[in-house]
């Protein structure tokens, strides 16, 4: 059983800041794909579509037949854990500062025998297990030995939350608690047991609305002044807190309908890249530096960035025309963040929900995300790990449809579908 995750201390300010170690990170082309699988939270092989044969490591043909007709597979995770080994030394910077470490030989029900990490509720072998894909610290892909029946504090264990930005104990910046969907997020990360949050909100000269007040009121709620287009504001707000947030989580947006013919002038279009686009940048200028240089501090030390982007991203939807070019111009920006903000360690989030049920889609037929489920996501998605979140029906269905054919759905979309 796993011991739960007590409060760390507080830091002696006089100690120096540890600075990251990054796992090995070197991988070749093919296997990427296990990479991008793990990155949305998927467990996936090589298969052969000639001969069926599962295979690992990842090759260019298949092992039995030389067929090259390989296709990425979700796989179950389960097998047999064969041995099992504790290394107390390692040449290696990251894992000597984190040994012991354990590591072992699992045979998959589907063929493969796996080199696995392995998580700390895993007794000796030989025992059942299931094999799960993780992104360690290096943004690349790891394989993890869990046991088939975890304890409630698995989460804690010291090996998983390498691999993972558990908001437990930790402190968090929400950019705006004046939306209901913000507003559902602190309530979430109060839920998964955050430390601080630390939560933007916009004219606080303006009458607060009752959902800020409610939330206000929580004993790890602290209210702070942020307008994403005030650079000043932005930044005397780093100054002020940016050397104690651990997780970012950017959900600003103005959201306006329509496209390019139904309005005149550029100023909606302005005020959506102001904030959707340009709003990401200063922040990132601005807290991204910090987040990057306490990246190893501790058990609790700055882990991630999650950006609440849209599927409208990935294909634009005319109906809301310059919102989706916005929201597409962040995803490219923030692409460019998680390039930067790898090498210390830090995951970028991005999540893609579909339709939100807010004031902005009023005259949206259901399905549509309710706030609660998309802050829930955005949890899971710290907890579990991964890079890519597109939660909910809508956002599910247009995903696949942009992975079999862009022009397709770019077409689908022009014609209303």
């Amino acid at each position: 059983m796993t011991m739960p995750l007590m409060r760390p201390p507080r830091k002696n300010p006089v100690l120096r800041t540890r600075q990251m170690n990054l796992p090995p990170g070197a991988r070749g082309r093919v296997a990427l794909g296990l990479t991008a699988a793990a990155a949305e939270g998927r467990f996936e092989l090589q298969t052969c579509e000639d001969c069926g044969t599962v295979q690992y490591p990842p090759r260019e043909v298949c092992h039995k037949c030389l067929s090259a007709s390989l296709r990425w597979r979700e796989q179950s995770g389960e097998g047999e854990l064969l041995g099992s080994t504790t290394l107390h030394h390692s040449n290696d910077l990251f894992f000597r500062e984190r040994l012991p470490w354990r590591l072992g030989l699992v045979h998959l029900d589907a063929g493969p025998t796996l080199m696995v990490h392995l998580h700390g509720e895993v007794g000796d072998a030989p025992q059942r297990v299931r094999v799960g894909a993780r992104l360690d610290r290096a943004g690349q892909a790891v394989l993890i030995g869990f046991p088939n029946e975890g304890s409630p504090h698995m989460a804690d264990d010291k090996m998983l939350r390498e691999m993972t930005s558990d908001p437990k104990f930790r402190k968090v910046l929400v950019t705006d608690g004046k939306t209901e969907t913000g507003q559902a997020i602190v309530r979430a990360l109060v839920k998964a047991g955050a430390d601080i949050v630390w939560v933007g909100h916009a004219e606080p000269w303006k009458k607060m609305g009752d959902g800020l007040d409610d939330i206000s009121v929580l004993p790890q709620v602290t209210l702070v002044p942020l307008d994403l287009t005030n650079g000043r504001q932005v930044t005397e707000l780093a100054g002020s807190i940016g050397g104690k947030v651990d997780i970012v989580i950017n959900n600003a947006e103005v959201h306006r309908t329509f496209g390019i013919g139904s309005r005149r002038g550029t100023d909606v279009a302005k005020a959506e890249m102001d904030i959707n686009y340009f709003g990401l940048l200063r922040l990132a200028q601005e807290f991204g530096p910090a987040l990057k240089g306490r990246s190893a501090d501790g058990a609790t030390g700055a882990t991630a960035w999650v950006n609440l982007l849209s599927i409208y991203a990935l294909s634009n939807f005319p109906p809301h025309g310059t919102f989706s070019a916005s929201k597409a111009a962040a995803h490219s920006l923030a692409q460019c963040l998680r390039a930067e903000m790898r090498p210390a360690g830090i995951r970028v989030i991005n999540v893609f929900p579909g339709p939100i049920d807010d004031e902005w889609n009023q005259h949206t037929p259901p399905p549509k995300l309710a706030p609660t489920a998309l802050a829930n996501a955005i949890v899971k998605a710290l907890r579990d790990g991964v890079e890519d979140v597109y939660p909910g029906d809508v956002a599910q269905e247009w995903l696949e449809r942009w992975r079999d054919n862009p022009k397709v759905l770019e077409r689908e979309l022009a014609a209303g579908g």
